[in-house]
């Protein structure tokens, strides 16, 4: 051996002795106390230093040798093969989350006015573990082969006739393929279509995680304004008339909540139609519309083929399913389906059988409604506690869906004060980071899916006091 080597090995404890010795070699190598080239001792001379039989040492060389870290001479013995320098870590760290700037956390439970998450403790959590047991053993029972990668024939199945009845999209099973969520089928479609690298329009304020998707793929996006009528369609044209896509939330603009009238969506039918480009429906919340009858989609308006239509059941059943759809027009669907299989396979089949009956057993319809109900006092209790505990500085402004729309003076600065109130298990969402023209508009979007009754006048007033210390 080139240097001493110091190895304890532990006889009491549950770990063979060959693996404490491979694990504290290649604790050494890897940390670079063990040189690259340095020669290890031999079978005999370790084993009689550590008082274990021969066959344990060379166990341990072994795997050493089998995943790289040494390599074997024979006669002229074991040597530390070469390795990479470590690189010193920078700011970032490997283990910090992606997108912190949107995500304060992943896998907690949701905090209050936290937006994108349904309520917890509404969940039928009894129910589910049922439904999605019988589909794990089912699925555990089926013929070994690979899935359909556009999703199971029987889900596809149930979203078409769902979205025929909920969104008056009249569309065949063929026409749907399954994604891991929104993002996923955001994914499909700029793949799908080939549009990386070209233009593309988004509305503005619009969904962060969109913009930034669309801007790894290599699209120019353009901010396209909106007032109440949805899409500003004569500011996209003037900013980027080359455009090959267009993505938009019509039935409820995320974040401020207008529908998109009936004429901006024809006249957004007809200049697709005209410019041959595409648009990308975001029915991020479906019908759980609170006031009145969710319109129709978008898509039920197509008659061109232009219109691709996505959803996901993050926010009417768990945004923990990551589990999402894609309708495409028919001429489309082959050449998807070829996509999904070699780039995009559906989601693990259990999940999607347990939705699939679901959505089939009528859970999901009576889940929604009870949902509305819910939802439709949480905000209400939401809204009267803001108006009694605020002042100027904060102004209700609009309902948008699940989620208040809180405006703040021009000064003021969001970003902070959603990050102040994390410390009192509150999330509003800074209105801003939704801007790509500047200068944004300062505000809130206050969730009101899982506020609790007891603590909300609490919550309100420690809220108002944020933003009283930040204007």
């Amino acid at each position: 051996m080139d240097a001493p080597l110091r190895i304890d090995v532990d006889r009491t404890g549950r770990t063979p002795l060959a693996v404490q010795i491979y694990s504290a070699l290649r604790t050494g190598i890897e940390e670079g106390r063990i040189a690259s080239g340095a020669r290890l001792p031999s079978w005999r001379d370790l084993a009689a230093q550590l008082g274990v039989a021969r066959g344990t040492v060379r166990s341990a060389y072994e795997r050493l040798i089998d995943e790289q870290f040494a390599i074997g001479l024979g006669a002229a013995g074991t040597r530390v093969a070469e390795r990479p320098r470590t690189q010193p870590s920078g700011p970032w760290s490997p283990e910090a989350p992606p997108l912190p700037e949107l995500f304060h956390d992943f896998g907690s439970a949701p905090l209050v006015f936290q937006m994108g998450v349904p309520s917890q403790d509404a969940f039928p959590f009894t129910l589910w573990s049922r439904v999605l047991t019988r589909a794990a053993r089912q699925t555990a029972a089926a013929p070994v082969g690979y899935p359909d990668p556009r999703g199971l024939p029987e889900l596809r199945t149930e979203i078409a006739a769902y979205l025929a009845i909920a969104r008056g999209i009249r569309c065949a099973p063929s026409q749907i393929l399954v994604t891991a969520g929104f993002s996923g089928a955001l994914s499909l479609a700029v793949r799908g279509l080939r549009l990386e690298g070209r233009q593309a329009w988004m509305e503005d304020p619009g969904f962060p995680l969109t913009r930034k998707a669309l801007d790894l793929a290599g699209m120019t996006v353009a901010g396209v304004p909106v007032d109440a009528e949805g899409l500003d369609l004569a500011a996209g044209m003037h900013m980027a008339e080359s455009a090959a896509l267009i993505v938009v939330t019509p039935g409820q603009q995320a974040p401020l909540g207008m529908p998109m009238s009936l004429q901006r969506r024809l006249a957004l039918l007809a200049w697709a139609r005209r410019t041959d480009a595409w648009i990308v429906e975001d029915d991020y919340l479906s019908e759980l519309q609170l006031t009145g009858r969710a319109a129709p989609a978008l898509a039920s308006l197509d008659r061109d083929g232009r219109v691709l239509h996505g959803g996901s059941f993050s926010k009417t059943i768990s945004p923990a399913l990551r589990l999402g759809f894609l309708v495409v027009p028919p001429a489309l669907a082959r050449a998807f389906g070829d996509v999904a299989a070699c780039l995009a396979p559906a989601p693990a089949a259990p999940i999607q059988s347990a939705v699939a009956a679901f959505l089939r057993d009528g859970h999901y319809l009576r889940h929604l409604r009870r949902m509305k109900r819910l939802y439709t006092a949480h905000r209400q209790a939401v809204l009267g506690c803001l108006r009694e505990v605020s002042d100027r500085p904060l102004v209700i402004e609009a309902t948008a869906g699940l989620t208040v729309v809180a405006a703040l003076p021009d000064h003021a600065r969001d970003v902070d004060i959603a990050l102040s109130a994390l410390a009192y298990g509150l999330a509003p969402a800074p209105l801003s980071p939704w801007y790509r023209q500047q200068p944004a508009r300062r505000g809130l979007l206050l969730g009101i899916t899982n506020v609790r009754a007891k603590r909300l006048g609490a919550d309100c007033r420690r809220l108002a006091e944020l933003v009283r210390q930040h204007a």
